[in-house]
């Protein structure tokens, strides 16, 4: 009887005889095997995506190399997508009887890739379907386990050795067009090195990436930058969403890619040099930011995504931790989390970037401090939002004002507001102004019902309200866009005094900044600046301030108002403007501002603001009689029109 030994030494000759029957006949019938699957690929290309797939000429090379000539994927009634002269490579043979695709070497030469989107015709339109099947799949994703699979599979798509010569990328967008041109792409032992010209309809460079890249080991170091002098401009984006953007130069970092422990790691650093960015949605003026560095550390698990607290961002002398995670363990979790660990406030000031923050600039101040910022959403159970954001302060004090002087507050000063980037007339904020009222000369019923529609808590918050902002935040969220701010007076009275009324980036992150040291500092009392605000709002066509507004509309001095006029005055404040829409033909206020007016004066009741008594006036209807009254397109019993045109307004 045969031995153990001897069945596995005759089995393993056997499996040996196999492999090696295998491959002769996968050698021998190689051509014959790559005709089908280029025929399967060609149907599938015209079933599944109405398109033309076609090769001249496809032929092995030795024993693991397919060359390929005139390469051309062009779908139907629509530009072709790519046509390529020369494609040469080969695979590494044992990978891919394990079942894996590893390239080996690649030389591609001559051709070039197209997008194009023509009216709503687009190239690619075909490849890009939806398919609901995978999405559902894609519900129950391990994260760790397809980011693994997923990178693996295109880290072995890039060969060791490449060779790209006159590979031309297009993109045409209804004629917004860039095209890039890769001159020369070489990959040979772990080093990187190309030379690209970039053509737009604005500008022409030529751009060369270099450095290190190891597929096999998951590493790289690579450098982007301009041959020519001046920065790398961004194509494409600058015609396509107005944003004009350029830098220096960029390096990208990649110092660990594994999976262990059932979660991915994704490790290494990403840096960049003079970033310049304008858009009018972020600033008026360019955006500059001299240094910024990510050094970042992925990390994946069964069922989450995040960018791990170890990360760090460095703006300028600006460091802080972020985290940020996707969690689907059991309900959907957005989390957010900033850590910026003490430092000096002159460095922070400083380190603002160029443009975004210009009201800073010439800002000095002492002392340290330290944030932190915690945000958490529940898609499940959204009134569950977190939203908590505290700033330590360890004797920070400023010195020295930028462009905006908040002392200003405290002294008589000129107030001109923009309109539509229109300076208007100027109001002197003064007892000189004999429009200008002190807080003890407006209608307490006036106050209370301007603090009750705009800022019930403004005598007890410092600039901000938590709630607020977590309500503005949840609204935000169900209508994906900005539709709800979390103003507060002290908010408005910093935009309206320091800032100016354009939509933008920078002229929130200024106000964000201007209240806090504001309020936090005891700049200027909630007295005074109740007082301010009343003195200069918009209260109607070409009408400033509370001085201005009851003469306009009630011809009395604010001290003198009634309740139902202070009611109507403090609910006109978002849109004064459009006051006259208010008033029905006969001069009345419409049900829903009569509705409006009943809301507001049960809330104030319920809040100890009112007493039974202040409301017994409150069921006779109120009639505008100043100037605002020619505004109303009120209908008139004689044949005597009213002329709109005669409209005095204050001066």
């Amino acid at each position: 009887m045969r031995t153990i030994k001897q069945k596995l030494v005759l089995l393993s000759k056997i499996t040996v005889i196999l492999i090696v029957l295998f491959l002769t006949c996968v050698y021998f019938f190689r051509n014959t095997l790559l005709e089908q699957v280029l025929a399967k690929t060609t149907t599938k290309a015209s079933t599944e995506y109405n398109s033309n797939f076609t090769i001249k000429k496809a032929s092995f090379e030795g024993l693991s190399g397919i060359e390929l000539s005139e390469v051309v994927l062009a779908p139907k009634n629509t530009d072709t997508l790519f046509n390529i002269h020369k494609i040469k490579t080969s695979v590494n043979f044992w990978r891919l009887f394990l079942g894996e695709v590893q390239l080996g070497t690649l030389e591609i030469n001559n051709g070039y890739v197209q997008l194009t989107q023509k009216g709503k015709l687009k190239n690619f339109a075909a490849f890009i379907k939806k398919d609901s099947t995978e999405i559902k799949d894609n519900d129950k994703r391990n994260y760790a386990s397809f980011a693994n699979r997923i990178i693996t599979k295109v880290l072995n798509l890039i060969p060791t050795d490449m060779n790209v010569e006159n590979l031309v990328f297009k993109l045409d967008d209804n004629g917004k067009k860039a095209k890039i041109d890769i001159k020369k792409l070489v990959l040979i032992n772990k080093q990187l090195e190309t030379a690209i010209n970039v053509q737009t309809n604005t500008f022409s460079q030529r751009w060369k990436i270099k450095g290190l890249a190891d597929p096999r080991n998951k590493k790289a170091d690579i450098r982007f930058f301009n041959i020519d002098s001046g920065a790398i401009k961004l194509p494409y984006f600058d015609e396509r969403y107005n944003l004009i953007s350029s830098f220096d130069s960029i390096r990208l970092n990649i110092q660990n890619i594994k999976k262990s422990s059932g979660e991915f790691h994704l490790d290494g650093f990403a840096s960049i040099v003079n970033l310049k960015i304008n858009h009018p949605k972020i600033a008026r003026k360019d955006v500059v930011i001299q240094n910024a560095r990510f050094d970042y550390r992925f990390l994946l698990g069964s069922d989450f995504i995040s960018v791990d607290s170890s990360s760090t961002v460095q703006l300028n002398k600006i460091k802080l931790h972020p985290y940020l995670a996707y969690d689907t363990e059991e309900d959907t979790i957005y989390k957010l989390k900033v850590s910026i660990p003490k430092m000096k406030a002159q460095d922070f000031i400083t380190s603002l970037p160029d443009g975004l923050f210009t009201n800073f600039q010439g800002m000095e101040a002492t002392g340290n401090f330290e944030y932190k910022l915690n945000f958490k959403f529940n898609q499940n159970k959204p009134n569950q939002l977190v939203f908590d954001s505290n700033l330590k302060k360890e004797n920070l004090r400023i010195t020295k004002y930028g462009e905006a002087n908040l002392n200003k507050l405290n002294s008589e000063f000129t107030y001109r507001a923009i309109i539509k980037d229109v300076l208007q007339r100027p109001i002197l904020v003064g007892a000189a102004n004999p429009n200008y009222v002190s807080l003890d000369q407006i209608s307490p019923y006036l106050q209370k019902s301007v603090l009750t529609s705009e800022d019930p808590s403004f005598f007890n918050h410092r600039g901000f309200i938590n709630e607020a902002f977590k309500q503005s935040i949840l609204k935000n969220i169900r209508t994906k866009k900005f539709s709800r701010g979390a103003s507060t007076i002290s908010m408005q009275l910093i935009k309206n005094v320091f800032l100016t009324r354009e939509k933008t980036l920078s002229r929130k992150l200024e106000e964000i900044l201007l209240v806090y040291l504001l309020e936090n500092n005891r700049i200027a009392s909630k007295e005074r600046m109740l007082e301010v605000y009343f003195n200069i709002i918009e209260w109607g066509p070409n009408v400033y301030g509370i001085g201005e507004a009851a003469q306009f509309y009630f011809q009395k001095k604010p001290i003198d108002l009634t309740l139902n006029e202070c009611l109507y005055l403090a609910r006109i404040i978002p849109n004064p403007n459009k006051f006259m829409y208010q008033f029905d033909g006969q001069g009345k206020l419409k049900q829903y501002a009569t509705n409006q007016e009943r809301f507001f004066i049960n809330l104030m009741l319920r809040r100890g603001l009112l007493t039974s008594e202040d409301t017994i006036g409150q069921a006779i209807p109120f009639s505008i009689s100043g100037n605002a009254r020619n505004f109303l397109n009120i209908k008139v019993k004689d044949s005597t029109a009213k002329d709109s045109l005669n409209v005095k307004l204050p001066l």
